[in-house]
């Protein structure tokens, strides 16, 4: 599959996208990890961490429970939104498994779907229900602000049917979140209609939450950005690339429907793809944008 490869893409000259490997139930929440130049990212169905590099191929990483959203904290740890588990956990040094948070005001999450880190460290991520089993504990699906160091998690936005991905602008002054839009599934029925889209608040420079600048009337699942803001959302059979403003620039074929993007590679410029069965990956010209403050 051949992208736009006028002199405005994003792509790579004469770069196409290409199938890393394949034979999976749900491919989910990619991540590069750079000091071992792999990248781990998320089979749900089959409740494993799956890991691709270069010079090993595709293998297990480690088994979890229906791990959805993937990313690496400041210090380059792996943090992972868990659907079965209804939490975010963090993948240690050694290997073991740290729950950060599993309850909001004592009533257990819905299902973690994916998260953002920000340079004060604090994790927000989404939480509709799409892996809960049971009944909703908390009366709706909200998106949470976590610090690590006080243990303390607070709802920022409640306002969105199904919020899904979620990412900061480079700079932090914006917060992006999609919304997949109503769904019988929302415990208020006046959220059942509401239409999907990509919306755009504005952060302060204290981490606080403000007002909406503007939203994109298309929903996404996993979203990312490159250095110069660029948007990297999923709907459909493309990737859809997007400016910091919201404006459509172009769409990146995918032979599968994308759920999620990331960017990774020794330069930080292949976008890697997780599609339904299988890994792609296309080389574009910007790098992907690192939190401020990541030390990896």
């Amino acid at each position: 599959a051949r992208a736009d490869e006028g002199p405005t893409s994003v792509v790579a000259p004469d770069a196409t996208v290409q199938k890393l490997a394949t034979g999976m139930r749900f491919t989910e929440g990619p991540v590069w990890l750079p000091a071992k130049q792999k990248l781990v990212f998320s089979d749900i169905p089959n409740s494993q961490l799956m890991q691709w590099s270069a010079s090993d191929g595709l293998s297990v990483f480690r088994a979890s429970e229906q791990a959805n959203g993937n990313l690496l904290d400041l210090q380059g740890r792996l943090i992972s939104c868990q659907h079965a588990g209804r939490n975010v956990v963090r993948t240690e040094a050694d290997g073991q498994i740290t729950v950060l948070v599993d309850r909001f005001q004592g009533k257990r999450f819905n299902s973690p779907n994916d998260v953002a880190v920000r340079s004060d460290g604090t994790l927000w991520f989404t939480d509709p229900p799409w892996g809960l089993t049971g009944p909703h504990e908390i009366p709706g699906h909200w998106v949470f602000k976590f610090d690590p160091e006080t243990g303390k998690a607070e709802a920022v936005l409640k306002s969105l049917a199904m919020p899904n991905g979620i990412v900061f602008s480079p700079d932090e002054r914006r917060l992006y979140v999609s919304d997949t839009g109503g769904h019988k599934r929302h415990p208020d029925p006046t959220f059942h209609t509401m239409p999907p889209g990509i919306h755009c608040y504005q952060v302060s420079p204290e981490g606080q939450l403000g007002k909406k600048l503007f939203s994109i009337p298309r929903g996404s699942d996993g979203m990312t950005v490159d250095v110069r803001g660029n948007i990297y959302a999923t709907d459909g059979p493309a990737v859809q690339v997007y400016d910091a403003d919201g404006k459509l620039s172009e769409q990146i074929p995918v032979p599968e429907n994308p759920a999620n993007v990331c960017f990774g590679g020794e330069d930080f410029k292949t976008l890697f793809i997780t599609a339904r069965t299988s890994l792609y990956c296309v080389r574009v010209k910007q790098p992907g944008a690192k939190p401020p403050g990541a030390t990896w």
